[in-house]
C-alpha cells in the first residue's frame, strides 16, 4: 500500500474527522473508500456495510422526527403556513415568541 498527503483546511478536516468517527473508521479509510470509488475501484465490503448502517440510521431519524410531530401536533399541512404579510409581521412574531416562551416557562 502506498501513502499520499492531501492537504485541505482546518474546517474540512474537522468535518473528516467527525464523519470518521461516526462511522467508526479514519479518515485515511474513508479517503481511501472516495478515492476508490472515484477511480472505477470496487469498495469493500466494510465499506458497504458501513453505507447501509449509515443509511438506516437515516431512515431512523427520519423516523423519530416525523413521530415527534405527530405526538406534537406539529403539522405540514398549506393551513399551517402564514400569509406573506403575517411572515413579515416581525412585532406579532415576536410577541408569539414571547408567548412561547412564557408558556414553556410555566410547564
Amino acid at each position: 500500500m502506498r501513502n499520499i498527503t492531501v492537504s485541505v483546511d482546518d474546517a474540512t478536516y474537522r468535518r473528516a474527522r467527525i464523519r470518521a468517527a461516526e462511522l467508526d473508521t479514519s479518515v485515511s479509510a474513508l479517503v481511501r473508500e472516495y478515492l476508490s470509488g472515484r477511480t472505477g475501484g470496487l469498495f469493500t465490503e466494510q465499506a458497504a456495510v458501513r453505507r447501509q448502517e449509515s443509511h438506516e440510521d437515516h431512515l431512523k431519524r427520519l423516523d423519530e422526527l416525523f413521530a415527534d410531530f405527530d405526538a406534537r401536533g406539529v403539522g405540514l399541512r398549506m393551513s399551517d403556513n402564514m400569509s406573506r404579510e403575517e411572515l413579515y409581521d416581525r412585532d406579532a412574531a415576536r410577541a408569539a415568541a414571547e408567548r412561547e416562551r412564557e408558556r414553556r416557562g410555566s410547564d
